[in-house]
């Protein structure tokens, strides 16, 4: 498992968008999936990867992040349906 800058969008089983950032995202999703990640997602799980993106440094992650959730929801679904997820996965080698 490599460790990298992440910014992700994830879907929660109510719908809701959470924004987050982290340095490995397959053990970050199993966290939320556990109920051991952010208190936002705790009882809303399963959640559903939708958007990722990868940063240069944590730095640079951690100020998307804060870009991302100043969006609006829908401004976050034009960024999911733009964004090309199974593509960043698979070139990555990223097994969610």
């Amino acid at each position: 498992m490599e460790f990298r800058n992440y910014t992700y969008i994830l879907e929660c089983s109510d719908g809701k968008l959470y924004t987050g950032w982290t340095n490995c995202i397959e053990k970050r999703i199993r966290e939320h999936n556990s109920g051991k990640g952010a208190r936002f997602t705790r009882g809303r799980g399963p959640v559903k990867l939708r958007y990722l993106e990868i940063s240069e440094t944590r730095s640079d992650a951690m100020k998307r992040e804060a870009a991302i959730k100043k969006l609006s929801h829908m401004q976050k679904e034009q960024l999911i349906r733009q964004g090309e997820l199974e593509k960043i996965l698979e070139e990555n080698h990223i097994c969610i």
